[in-house]
């Protein structure tokens, strides 16, 4: 599959997730507009909900437009949009204490099966970004059907420092 940074060398190298991302060559893109009536997050005490992330580089069905390399690459730049959001409302992403869990729908044909190879696109970013903190509960489902056709929509609960009254 991908190469990937080990998780180890990436925590020594920086302090702050926003410098795991700058070492891994990353960096969060601007926010994407809600395309519905909804917000891009919203806040209960510890937790902090974030709706669906789709992308814009990649769409179509995986198992028949995309492979699953092109998969992993759009699920990680879904987890990329997603930690945008997350940063907006946070202020800075060393807010998180934990990543709760990760929902991934993937649009897929009836036959595909590798939708957690896709995922790990997101989860192994959580990993290289959030170390242990990364760590999360998981699905990884074949959809239909997303909007726009767009190839994945992820979506996450995470536990942030403080609580909101």
């Amino acid at each position: 599959m991908m190469d990937r940074p080990d998780i180890g060398s990436i925590a020594e190298m920086a302090d702050t997730p926003e410098k795991k991302l700058e070492h891994l060559g990353l960096k969060l893109p601007a926010l994407r507009s809600p395309v519905g009536s909804y917000v891009s997050c919203v806040r209960t005490g510890n937790l902090l909900f974030t709706a669906g992330q789709g992308v814009d580089e990649f769409h179509g069905k995986l198992g028949r437009d995309l492979t699953t390399e092109e998969g992993y690459l759009a699920a990680r730049q879904s987890m990329l949009n997603l930690l945008s959001v997350v940063k907006a409302e946070l202020g800075e992403l060393s807010k998180v204490k934990r990543i709760v869990k990760v929902l991934g729908m993937v649009n897929s044909t009836e036959d595909f099966t590798d939708q957690p190879a896709v995922m790990n696109g997101a989860s192994d970013l959580l990993g290289q970004v959030f170390g242990d903190k990364g760590k999360h509960g998981r699905s990884a489902v074949g959809m239909a059907q997303l909007p726009n056709n767009t190839a994945i929509e992820i979506e996450m609960i995470l536990e942030v420092e403080g609580g909101e009254d």
